[in-house]
């Protein structure tokens, strides 16, 4: 049996945009990825086995955002330090599936900057971090909750970040996350977007995502399905997969679901579902085959808990 890692990364996946908070909000979801580090190299010298999602292609040091995250971060970082960064054996355990609007390019993110703090023992602030991360992924929507937990708002003008956590969900309510066999490529999601929109969609999404922040904070949960709906993203997105056209439609209307969106920048579609959700699971999934795409489907919980550092058996970082 292998021994316990010295320095472990237990990272959320999570569910951007919700709707009409395009770039602004994110939850962090009951679905995890691992990041083991096994051993320190010489400074410069990275070597990377990948379990799951993205087992061939990440096997390669200048392929694995982890470490080029952890580089990445350490480069801003390096000119007012004295700590070298070491180089290490990585071990990626991958269970969020990649390309799929589940944040698994923000897990890697996150546990790179985590990495090049720890390993550095550099001692950096939340909010040093979580610029860093941010800067890295060039938005805040996932990286925030990925690293905090929870549901946050969040906001970047370039060098400062804003956020706030708002309260978690009550314990009946699940997310259920239908996730078809195709891949939506962040870059070409950005594409699909037009460069200007109508400024009545403006102040439809103003309203939408004003409404959606305070029912969260004040469990007004019936608001729900107004504050997912969206006009600056969802609807040039949803033609890019098979189904994304209807299956928002099809699922808001079922007893328990309180709303339902793209997640990030799709193909995988979330509901908020109170209850039971086997119905809105099934009717995602059967979307999804009518439309000649197998799909699977996980029912998670939005978790408070954030990143999760554990270093020679002790938790030394765990946000909540």
């Amino acid at each position: 049996m292998n021994s316990p890692p010295f320095l472990s990364v237990r990272v959320p996946a999570t569910s951007a945009n919700l709707g009409a908070g395009f770039d602004t909000l994110g939850m962090a979801l009951s679905l995890y990825n691992v990041f083991n580090v096994r051993a320190i190299l010489p400074s410069g010298v990275f070597s990377c086995d990948v379990i799951g999602e993205g087992a061939r292609e990440l096997a390669n040091a200048e392929n694995n955002m982890v470490v080029q995250s952890c580089l990445r971060a350490w480069e801003m970082w390096s000119a007012d330090e004295q700590n070298d960064l070491p180089g290490f054996a990585l071990e990626c355990h991958n269970v969020i599936p990649l390309c799929r609007g589940l944040g698994s390019s923000s897990t890697a993110v996150v546990a790179g900057v985590v990495l090049a703090d720890v390993l550095a023992g550099l001692g950096k602030s939340e909010a040093d971090l979580l610029r860093a991360m941010t800067s890295i992924e060039g938005h805040p929507d996932n990286v925030a909750p990925c690293f905090l937990g929870g549901m946050t708002v969040s906001c970047w003008d370039g060098k400062e970040l804003r956020y706030v956590k708002l309260p978690p969900l009550p314990p009946d309510m699940h997310v259920v996350a239908a996730v078809p066999d195709v891949q939506v490529r962040t870059h070409d999601a950005r594409e699909a977007l037009p460069s200007q929109v109508p400024f009545s969609d403006a102040v439809f999404n103003l309203g939408r995502a004003a409404l959606l922040c305070a029912a969260w904070a004040t469990g007004r949960w019936e608001h729900l399905s107004w504050g997912m709906d969206d006009r600056l993203h969802q609807p040039y997105r949803s033609r890019l997969f098979p189904g994304g056209e209807v299956i928002m439609d099809r699922v808001r209307d079922i007893p328990g679901c309180l709303g339902a969106a793209i997640s990030g920048s799709g193909p995988t579609v979330v509901a908020l579902v109170r209850g039971g959700p086997g119905q809105v699971a099934s009717e995602m999934c059967r979307t999804f085959s009518e439309h000649g795409v197998a799909s699977q489907f996980f029912v998670l919980e939005g978790t408070a808990e954030g990143t999760r550092v554990v270093y020679n058996n002790h938790v030394i970082a765990q946000p909540v």
